[in-house]
């Protein structure tokens, strides 16, 4: 499969005219250039004679339907109502149409207002802090509840297929005899053929250990993506969650382990920062009303996930596309700390 590298162009005057056209007060383009975040979809930061603006073109994700008009007004109609209930979200502005989504040359963009801010890792954030995020997941589960439509059989639980280890054995086979045929071979080569013969030692250790396929999960609408580079700051507090391209029905208490496994990652060494994973995590359980049991399967099954879980070697070997690489290191360590540590991690998420 071809690199799905990210354009380093933006688009060009004549698209940036048509699509400022279509908003009132958006005023005549300046400038517009590239930002420099996210794997999929493109953005740009646009400055106009009436002010900056985010511009967003949605691209397509093989693996999901995230790039159709209709998926993204969705988005767009869920953070807008989240915005109305006084949530930090980034919501799209409205073209003289009254539409949030503008296609042009098939391709869907969508205009927002500029939001000033940083990302922070969770490891910045002070003890308190990583307690309002948890919170404020929270938060955003409970009130997608209120303003999307409810599943046809709300908070129902549903059985869920687990990763196969004879899958994930041949896709490290796979994945290693490319990393020992690449040329030139470099010191990433070399790691990450240690951390496979590694991971296949781990998988045969506790195998065992694979969740039932018929292990029940109690869904929810959730954000789908909620990680450091979606979350903007402006000083100690959150300013917008950005970024709702994989809105949809999944297991609530598996987005917030997943979130807090990102957040709290200590990048230099591959570990979790237990004291404010814990903090995190009691506010989160509270505020959206999860038991910990319901947590504690749900570290289970995002463990075992990332035990199997091979995506960033897919992407640099199967797709030839580098942008994960930076993110493998950590990750990979972390899946082997966490093994060695379970009961420890286990306990900061249900303590």
């Amino acid at each position: 499969m071809p690199s799905r590298s990210p354009a380093t162009a933006p688009p060009s005057d004549r698209t940036i005219g048509r699509l400022l056209s279509r908003y009132h007060h958006a005023g005549t383009p300046l400038s517009c250039q590239p930002v420099a975040r996210g794997l999929l979809n493109r953005g740009y930061r646009v400055a106009t004679t009436r002010g900056r603006f985010f511009l967003k073109q949605y691209l397509d994700d093989p693996d999901r339907d995230t790039a159709h008009p209709e998926t993204i007004a969705r988005q767009h109609h869920a953070t807008l109502r989240l915005g109305a209930l006084g949530l930090p979200v980034a919501a799209p502005l409205r073209d003289a149409d009254g539409r949030t989504v503008v296609v042009i040359g098939g391709s869907p963009y969508a205009l927002y207002p500029w939001v000033d801010g940083r990302h922070r890792a969770g490891t910045e954030l002070s003890f308190g802090e990583s307690r309002r995020l948890g919170a404020l997941l929270g938060l955003v589960h409970t009130s997608l509840e209120r303003v999307l439509p409810p599943q046809r059989e709300p908070a129902t639980a549903v059985p869920h297929p687990s990763a196969s280890p004879e899958d994930s054995y041949a896709l490290i086979d796979e994945l290693l005899r490319l990393a020992r045929r690449h040329h030139p071979r470099d010191a990433f080569d070399a790691l990450a053929e240690d951390r496979l013969l590694e991971r296949r030692l781990l998988l045969e250790r506790h195998a065992h250990r694979r969740p039932a396929d018929a292990t029940t999960r109690v869904t929810g609408w959730v954000h789908g993506d909620f990680h450091p580079f979606n979350l903007l700051y402006r000083g100690a507090e959150p300013a917008a969650i950005v970024d709702w391209d994989r809105l949809g029905v999944q297991p609530r208490a598996e987005e917030a382990v997943r979130a807090a496994a990102i957040f709290f990652l200590r990048e230099e060494d591959g570990t979790l920062d237990l004291a404010r994973v814990r903090g995190y995590a009691r506010a989160y359980r509270r505020t959206a009303r999860v038991p910990a049991d319901e947590l504690a399967a749900a570290v289970h099954r995002v463990w075992w996930e990332r035990l199997n879980d091979l995506w960033m070697l897919r992407w640099r070997y199967q797709r030839h596309d580098r942008r994960a690489d930076p993110l493998f290191p950590a990750a990979a360590g972390l899946v082997v700390w966490w093994t060695r540590e379970y009961a420890e991690v286990l306990a900061a998420f249900t303590g």
